[in-house]
């Protein structure tokens, strides 16, 4: 992977027929990634730091790295192939001895989750952000008063 990352985040959510689109981005250019309902709805309520009646998956995997002492240290959308976003998820383990950084393969929507649960940054390859179709137009719209997103 190149070192080469655009800072990114996720700057809107919109329900769509096939799933959720997750509008990434920044200033400069927004492109979406497609996921499964449940995950939008997940990541919505990380970024909203909505309470939940019960852990999510994700919040699992959160206690579990708290217990090990591992933390999110970023998330890097890193490719496009066939259709399909991938990602890698950076951790990084610290004790009193030594300092460990694994990085980890894993789903976009995955990583989102986790990194808007942590508060944690988001960066998009700088080859593929070039590669991506902007979408800002459409989050704008989406984001007028009588846009989609209003008609909750």
């Amino acid at each position: 992977m190149k070192n080469e990352v655009v800072s990114v985040q996720i700057r809107g959510i919109l329900p769509a027929n096939s799933g959720c689109a997750l509008f990434v981005g920044n200033d400069q250019k927004v492109f979406v990634i497609n996921v499964e309902p449940q995950m939008g709805a997940v990541i919505g309520m990380f970024l909203r730091d909505a309470p939940k009646e019960r852990p999510l998956t994700h919040d699992l995997i959160n206690r579990v790295f708290q217990g090990f002492g591992i933390t999110v240290e970023r998330v890097v959308i890193t490719d496009l192939k066939n259709s399909t976003y991938f990602a890698r998820l950076i951790l990084q383990q610290q004790n009193e001895v030594a300092r460990k950084i694994v990085e980890v393969d894993a789903r976009p929507s995955d990583c989102l989750a986790l990194a808007a649960a942590q508060k944690k940054p988001i960066f998009v390859s700088a080859p593929l952000f070039e590669q991506v179709e902007d979408m800002s137009e459409v989050l704008d719209k989406m984001n007028e008063p009588g846009g989609e997103s209003s008609d909750e």
